[in-house]
Order: structure tokens, then C-alpha cells, then sequence
């Protein structure tokens, strides 16, 4: 990437992180680069096709994060190591992490690239086969690793939320250790289960319909 679109991409994103979509301005980046807004057009055809790489650079930032975890000895410590990657792009990237999961409408874009999409899934297969590779060494219960990927990436992705929106605790913002204390207590206890085994409820016994007075 030559050197002065490189630095347009990384200005943009951190003026994303700093003011949002809402702050975002293509004149308000070009003040932040040293340039006039016209000379951004240079680089960038639009608006949105800047847009697009900012989503792509924060892809890669969340991939530079998770694949740290390949230099974990087991599976477990992979997969371990992933969470932990994952969770730390989201509390050093908020808005960026935000933007990742938001609809295209709400960061100012008609659609997502195929080229964005696919590092999105790229993403995906990782933590799976982290899964995979936990169940395949008896770490974890047999299921469907897509199944198994989607649950905990739910649960990580709804305590990271509250915590973003200052919904995680009753009267007040968690700081960041004790939002990371939360968190760990939460997998180890999603992880380990929080009930006995399921047991099928027996439904209530129709009353047939000619019997009704």
C-alpha cells in the first residue's frame, strides 16, 4: 500500500475510533492527514470505499489479535488465547468492533465487499476449528463445532456489548479489570455448564374438546 494511502487508512481509523460514524467527515480526515478533502479522492474514490477499508483494517487488527493463539502448545491453550485476542481487540477497538457487527446502513454503507465479507468468515473458520480441535482431544463434548463456535462467540459478544453500552453493572460503568474479572468468571462457568442434565418436560395433558362443558 503506497505510504500516503496507508496513512489516510490509519487516520481514518483512528478518527473512527475517536467520533464514530456520527464524527466521521472526509473534511475533518483530510485536517487530521495535512491534505486538502479533494486530495483524498486521490486515494479513495468515495467516502464509502474508505469506509470499506477501514472495516478491513479492523478485520486484520482482529486477526493479528486471534492468531497470536497459534503459538499456544494444545488446543486448549489455543483456544484459550483466541478468547483472549478477541476480547482484547474489542476493549482497545471499540468502535471498531462495533462497527464489525453493526449492519451496513449503520456505518453509512450500502453493502459490505465480498473481499470484507470473506476476511469476516476467514474469522469464523479460526474459532471454529479452535472448537474442533478441543473436541477432537476430548477437552470438549462432541457437537457440531459451528453450533458450539456460535454459542460461546453469543456469550462473549453479549458481555462485551453491555459492557460498551455501560449495561453490565446496576448504577454505573464496570472499569476494565473488573469487566475482565466478570468475563472469565463467565466463561469458566458457561464452559464448565450451569445446570444438571436436561430432562425432557412432560407436557399438560389436552382435555379433549368434547369433553368440554
Amino acid at each position: 500500500m503506497p505510504e500516503q494511502r496507508e496513512k489516510i487508512l490509519e487516520e481514518a481509523c483512528s478518527l473512527f475510533l475517536r467520533d464514530g460514524l456520527d464524527g466521521f467527515s472526509m473534511r475533518k480526515l483530510a485536517r487530521a492527514v495535512g491534505v486538502t478533502a479533494p486530495a483524498l479522492y486521490r486515494h479513495f474514490e468515495s467516502k464509502e470505499a474508505l469506509l470499506h477499508d477501514v472495516l478491513g483494517e479492523a478485520y486484520r487488527r482482529l486477526s493479528h489479535q486471534l492468531y497470536q493463539a497459534l503459538e499456544g502448545v494444545t488446543p486448549w491453550e489455543r483456544m484459550r488465547l483466541a478468547g483472549r485476542g478477541y476480547v482484547t481487540f474489542a476493549i482497545e477497538n471499540p468502535r471498531l468492533y462495533d462497527a464489525l457487527f453493526a449492519s451496513p446502513e449503520l456505518v453509512g454503507l450500502a453493502d459490505i465487499p465480498d473481499e470484507v465479507e470473506a476476511q469476516g468468515c476467514a474469522i469464523g473458520r479460526f474459532w471454529n476449528d479452535r472448537i474442533r480441535e478441543c473436541m477432537d482431544a476430548g477437552i470438549l463434548g462432541p457437537g457440531d463445532p459451528e453450533e458450539v463456535g456460535l454459542t460461546m462467540w453469543g456469550h462473549a459478544h453479549g458481555l462485551i456489548t453491555l459492557y460498551q453500552r455501560g449495561l453490565l453493572m446496576p448504577g454505573g460503568q464496570a472499569d476494565t479489570e473488573t469487566f475482565l474479572e466478570i468475563y472469565r468468571a463467565s466463561v469458566d462457568r458457561m464452559l464448565h455448564g450451569v445446570g444438571g442434565p436436561l430432562h425432557d418436560v412432560a407436557r399438560p395433558t389436552e382435555v379433549p374438546a368434547a369433553s368440554v362443558n
